[in-house]
C-alpha cells in the first residue's frame, strides 16, 4: 500500500499549495467563450503563467504555455519503467462564472481529524479544479524528488475554459504522447467515473412584434418576453436538474433575456442516452412552436452539441480503467463508479481518441458559496495519481 499524502508532512505541503491556487482568480466566461473568444478571460492566463513557472523550478521538462494557453509539461520515465508508455494528466485552470472567484478567502477547520478548507461566504472556493490542480502537481514533486521511485513517463496539461464546456476546443494534440489520460476532477473519495452525460445546448429566438403599450390590442403587439417566459414555465418539471438525480435526464433552463420585439431563452439538455436528448429536442421544438404560434410570433431554435457520454470509448479500453482501479486499491480507497451528472475535459478527450475517466478530488458542494475540499480526501485522490505513475 502506498499512502503517500496521508502524513502529515506532505499533507501540509498540499494543503498550503492549495491554499495559494484559490486565492488566484481564474474564473471564465460563459458568454465569452461561446461568442469564440478563447480563453474566455485574462485571468487564466495569469493563472496559467504562474502554474508554467511552478512547473518549471520544480524540473519538469518541455513546459510551456501554447498559444491558447493549455499549460504542458512532461517528465520523463526512470530505471527499469523509463520506456513505459507515457501516461497523461488533466485538471482545468478556471472556476465557473455562476459564483464569483474572486478574492477568494480559504478559512480552514478541523473536523473529525480532517481539515476542511472553505470560503468565507462570500464566493466559491474554487476547489473545482484546484484540488486537482494541486494533487497533481504534489504527486509530480514528490516524484521529481525521490529519484529512488522507478516511474514511467507522465504528462501534464492544464486547461483553460472547461467550466464553459471549451475545454478541449483547441487542446495541443500534438504535444501529447500518451495514448491514455486521467481527469482530476471529480468530488467524493472513492468516486471513479468512466460515463457521463451527452451534453447540448439550446438557444431560442422568439421575435414579437413592438408597438405603442396603450394601443396594443388586436394583434398590433406580440411580446416575446412573455412567449419566453411561457415556454419556460411550460417546460416539464419533472426532467428539471432539481428534480432528477443518477442517471435521470434533464432541461435546465440558464439564461433569459429580452425585449417585446426579441427575446432569447439558453438552454442546457442532458442525458445518458441519444434517445433521451432527442426526445428532449422534440420538447423543446414543439413547445417553442406552439407558444409563437399561439401568440403569433416566431420562434428559431438552434441545437450545439457540447460534448458525448465516454462510457463507450472507454468500455473499448478496460485496461485503462483497470489500471485505475488498481490504483484505487494501492491508495486504500473503494472505488465507486457512478456517472458523472456533467462532464470533464476527460469526455472530450475520449472523443479525439484518449480514453480518459476521471478521478475524485475532494470537493464538494461544487459551483457554490458553500463549496468545500477535505484534505484527507485531496491527499488520495494524489496517492491515486503517483500509484498510477509508479504501478
Amino acid at each position: 500500500m502506498n499512502y503517500i499524502f496521508s502524513n502529515e508532512e506532505n499533507s501540509k505541503k498540499l494543503l498550503e499549495r492549495f491554499i495559494k491556487y484559490v486565492k488566484i482568480w481564474s474564473e471564465s466566461s460563459s458568454e465569452l467563450a461561446d461568442k469564440g473568444i478563447f480563453p474566455s478571460t485574462e485571468q487564466q492566463k495569469d493563472f496559467a503563467s504562474i502554474l508554467c513557472d511552478e512547473m518549471k523550478s520544480l524540473g519538469i521538462q518541455e513546459v510551456t504555455v501554447t498559444p491558447d494557453f493549455y499549460v504542458y509539461g512532461f517528465v520523463p520515465g526512470t530505471g527499469s519503467k523509463k520506456n513505459d508508455k507515457p501516461v497523461l494528466f488533466l485538471a482545468h485552470m478556471d472556476t465557473v462564472d455562476e459564483v464569483t472567484g474572486k478574492n477568494v478567502n480559504p478559512v480552514t477547520s478541523t473536523k473529525n481529524n480532517d481539515t476542511i478548507i472553505r470560503s468565507d461566504g462570500t464566493t466559491l472556493l474554487g476547489g473545482d479544479d484546484k484540488a486537482g490542480i494541486s494533487a497533481i502537481m504534489t504527486a509530480a514533486e514528490y516524484l521529481l524528488n525521490h529519484p529512488e521511485k522507478e516511474h514511467c513517463p507522465f504528462e501534464i496539461i492544464f486547461s483553460p475554459d472547461e467550466e464553459t464546456g471549451h475545454g478541449m476546443d483547441k487542446v495541443p494534440l500534438n504535444l501529447i504522447k500518451s495514448k491514455s489520460a486521467y481527469t482530476v476532477d471529480g468530488g467524493d473519495e472513492g468516486e471513479l467515473e468512466c460515463e457521463c452525460f451527452n451534453a447540448w445546448s439550446a438557444r431560442i429566438i422568439f421575435t414579437g412584434k413592438a408597438c405603442h403599450t396603450g394601443d396594443a390590442k388586436a394583434g398590433k403587439m406580440v411580446n416575446a418576453s412573455v412567449m419566453a417566459s411561457n415556454f419556460t414555465a411550460a417546460l416539464p418539471r419533472h426532467i428539471a436538474p432539481e428534480t432528477t438525480c443518477g442517471y435521470e435526464p434533464f432541461i435546465a433552463v440558464m439564461e433569459i433575456s429580452g425585449t417585446i420585439e426579441n427575446a432569447c431563452v439558453d438552454l442546457l439538455l442532458r442525458a445518458f442516452t441519444n434517445e433521451e436528448i432527442e426526445s428532449e429536442k422534440k420538447i423543446i421544438l414543439s413547445l417553442a412552436q406552439s407558444f409563437a404560434q399561439s401568440f403569433g410570433g416566431k420562434a428559431d431554435v438552434e441545437f450545439k452539441q457540447q460534448y458525448l457520454n465516454m462510457k463507450e470509448k472507454l468500455d473499448q479500453h478496460p485496461d485503462v480503467t483497470q489500471r485505475l482501479e488498481k490504483a484505487y486499491e494501492m491508495s486504500g480507497v473503494k472505488a465507486v463508479h457512478k456517472p458523472i451528472r456533467g462532464g470533464t475535459d476527460g469526455s472530450r478527450l475520449t472523443e479525439l481518441g484518449i480514453p480518459t475517466p476521471n478521478i475524485f478530488t475532494g470537493t464538494h458542494e461544487m459551483h457554490s458559496r458553500n463549496e468545500w475540499v477535505s484534505l484527507n480526501q485531496m491527499a488520495k485522490a494524489s496517492d491515486i495519481v503517483l500509484n498510477i505513475i509508479i504501478q
